[in-house]
């Protein structure tokens, strides 16, 4: 009993040390929000000082955050919105009516997400521009939504397929068609896989900052592109910097912290039967 009670006290303290290792950059990063230039450049770094809150002031006041964020919203809820409704048929063909070339399919899909993005910054690039699509939240919203289709499509696959199939051939019996099916009977049997997909593709797109900071300007920049303001010629100012970030980081942390126990349910979706 001694062993095993010295085994789970270091197995939870070896925990906390990961996690504190994860969280250093963030707490750091807020730290440095809180100082002065002079502050946050000071070396040895300084960790007792007086908080000031100038480096948010700077960062928010006609630096048109508002309209970066909304920009965010509107480009991470479209993709996600877009990926569930593109992905939802094609798992529920993968899962329950499946054939010799299905395997092939969902790996050659997974393997799409191993391309390096700037591989195709430069032909993207020349399509959005022919098209009209540079610097536009539909632009956006179409490349974030293919960048998650493979994720979204192997995790409805693994939710679908933990559905007994015997559901619905139950349906096919008395007549409900395919449509009903994927309806009233899919959707609300896999919700919360749905949403716990949901929740990490919004998640995905709001941190996505590649395409955003490449393919827009003035007009359809999203929270990443603001961050790259405070990056200037004459260098990095770091307090600045620290401050945009916590507040471009802050609403997905929070948004993770409510959703927290959706997101743990939904992943551990029929993992226990």
């Amino acid at each position: 009993m001694r062993q095993n009670s010295f085994n789970t006290r270091l197995l939870a303290l070896l925990a906390w040390f990961v996690a504190l290792c994860f969280a250093f950059p963030i707490i750091w990063m807020i730290v440095t929000a809180f100082k002065t230039e002079r502050q946050a450049i000071a070396m040895p770094p300084l960790l007792v000082f007086h908080p000031v809150l100038s480096s948010f002031a700077a960062a928010l006041n006609g630096t048109g955050y508002v309209n970066f964020a909304l920009n965010s919203v509107i480009v991470s809820l479209g993709s996600t919105l877009l990926a569930i409704v593109i992905a939802f048929p094609a798992a529920y063909a993968l899962a329950f009516r499946p054939g010799k070339g299905t395997q092939g399919i969902l790996v050659w899909m997974l393997s799409t997400k191993m391309l390096p993005p700037v591989g195709a910054l430069v032909p993207v690039y020349l399509i959005y521009r022919d098209v009209g699509l540079l610097d536009t939240r539909t632009g956006l919203i179409i490349l974030n939504m293919l960048m998650n289709l493979p994720l979204v499509v192997w995790m409805l696959y693994s939710f679908f397929r933990d559905i007994p199939n015997a559901i619905l051939e139950a349906a096919k019996v008395d007549g409900v068609s395919t449509r009903q099916q994927m309806i009233h009977l899919l959707l609300p049997l896999a919700a919360p896989g749905i949403a716990s997909t949901a929740l990490l593709c919004i998640i995905f797109a709001w941190n996505e900052s590649f395409w955003a900071i490449n393919l827009t300007a003035a007009h359809a920049g999203t929270l990443a592109s603001f961050i790259t303001r405070f990056s200037q010629p004459e260098g990095l100012f770091w307090a600045k910097l620290s401050a945009a970030s916590v507040v471009t980081v802050a609403p997905v942390l929070i948004f993770g912290a409510l959703t927290q126990r959706h997101l743990v349910r939904g992943l551990t979706f029929g993992a226990v039967k």
